[in-house]
């Protein structure tokens, strides 16, 4: 957790920024994972820990955005609770730990929200994505549960989401140290990998790793020799000599703030010359994104310069013939990398896309959108000094997705369709690292301790242990 300060600080600009109207902000409860008293892995909602620091399942606040007092909500723990737990916090201290002044016993949340309501207050809350929150919403608010995201707070959600983008200089100290959990993550899956393991023995590396330096993974772990399944959590494979090791695989920190990298590399321990022309590719389509990373540029020129020096890659191997603009323009690009570049990273993985476009629709407040050009819509995505994302490009050899491309005619005389037939076995290749807008550039995380990157420096590690 930050200091009391940090967390009053944010309260009260929030405050400033929704001016009117009850802010109400739900932290999760658990969920079970077989039976009521066996729960999965407790994640506290992130904006919840943004603005009240607690990882504890069953709170709740509010904050009164005219008068600026923030209420925490929760219930003292019985003696019954502390036989299988130990003892534990009141939900006064809980309070006091965060700067809070007013700490009160869940049934009051209810009645303070419902007298807001009778006052004909707006009570602001951003859209629910949990099933148990979304049914605690709408009895809390008298509205069934299908209409809560017709009544979500556009005011919140905006203040929200350009609060949590522009990072901090504590959040970026936290996110160094959950690159330090990644480094170790990806460090240990190349020194385990060879042939006759399975890909769960790594995967199961991997997480530990997490478990070991920090709270856990930060999502679920994707590892496997199928790298052009761009979300394959199977695990099931055993590793095979020639093959391609797609890691993507992050840690979060004790703050909550997490990392997310990606990692591509031999089975055997040596690249093929094949493997190695289209890792060099990406690496050097990587390179490229970081380099022209700046300040209040668009995310779509952020793209561009990784999607431009794929395509000339590939010219260079004549997968791909023509200008890079006709390339681009005929939807080359998207054959080879189906995806977009990054998305922010901060107390999540995709930062703030529980309330962005990958949630629902900005088009009713498009100009709004465009003049607030936060993370939470990248078609209208201005980079800001304070911005974490990730860079991630990748070559993927999807054989559907190149069978219908060929039969709708898409990319002809452009793509190389005969020597693509080459490639379908290929697999996938991606390298992810997390970046930094500055107010004169951009950094990587991790400084000088890089996740090994290079050909070589690869070949060195995989295989090691």
């Amino acid at each position: 957790m930050f200091t009391a300060e940090i967390y009053s600080a944010r309260r009260e600009e929030l405050c400033r920024r929704v001016r009117k109207g009850l802010i109400l902000l739900p932290g999760n409860v658990e969920s079970p994972f077989n039976y009521p008293n066996n729960t999965f892995h407790f994640r506290q909602d992130s904006t919840f820990l943004y603005f009240f620091g607690h990882s504890v399942p069953a709170l709740a606040a509010t904050i009164d955005a005219e008068t600026g007092v923030a209420t925490l909500y929760g219930d003292d723990f019985t003696v019954e609770d502390i036989i299988w737990m130990g003892p534990q916090p009141t939900i006064r201290n809980f309070a006091d730990a965060v700067g809070v002044p007013v700490a009160k016993p869940m049934a009051s949340l209810t009645i303070d929200v419902q007298r807001a309501i009778s006052l004909g207050r707006e009570v602001h809350y951003l859209p629910p994505y949990r099933g148990e929150t979304k049914l605690m919403m709408a009895d809390l608010l008298g509205i069934a549960p299908s209409m809560l995201h017709a009544h979500k707070s556009w005011d919140l959600l905006f203040a929200v989401a350009q609060m949590r983008e522009r990072k901090s200089e504590e959040e970026l100290a936290a996110l160094e140290e959950a690159f330090e959990i990644g480094y170790q993550m990806h460090t240990a899956a190349m020194r385990n990998t060879r042939p006759g393991r399975t890909e769960h023995e790594v995967a199961g590396i991997v997480d530990g790793m997490a478990l070991r330096y920090g709270t856990g993974v930060s999502f679920t772990t994707i590892l496997s020799q199928h790298g052009e399944v761009l979300h394959n959590h199977d695990h099931s494979g055993t590793m095979e000599e020639g093959r391609l090791l797609l890691c993507d695989a992050g840690g979060e920190h004790l703050n909550g703030y997490v990392s997310d990298h990606t990692r591509t590399f031999p089975v055997g321990g040596k690249f093929t010359q094949k493997q190695k022309d289209i890792y060099n590719i990406v690496l050097a389509a990587h390179d490229a994104a970081a380099a022209a990373l700046r300040p209040n540029m668009m995310y779509s020129e952020y793209s561009d310069a990784a999607f431009r020096t794929l395509i000339e890659g590939l010219k260079g191997l004549d997968l791909v013939r023509g200008s890079v603009d006709d390339a681009i323009a005929a939807g080359a690009a998207y054959l080879f990398m189906p995806h977009g570049l990054g998305h922010g990273i901060g107390l999540d993985v995709h930062d703030c896309e529980n309330i962005g476009e990958r949630s629902f629709s900005f088009a009713e407040v498009e100009d709004r959108a465009k003049e607030v050009a936060c993370c939470i819509t990248r078609q209208w995505w201005r980079l800001q000094p304070g911005t974490v994302l990730s860079n991630e490009p990748g070559i993927y050899f999807v054989s559907d997705l190149i069978d219908k491309y060929k039969a709708e005619g898409k990319c002809k005389g452009i793509v190389n369709y005969d020597k693509l037939e080459q490639y379908r076995d290929f697999g996938g290749i991606r390298l992810e690292d997390d970046m930094v807008v500055t107010e004169t550039g951009s950094y990587r995380i991790g400084g000088d301790k890089m996740i090994p990157i290079t050909v070589e420096d690869v070949e060195a590690v995989v295989g090691a242990e």
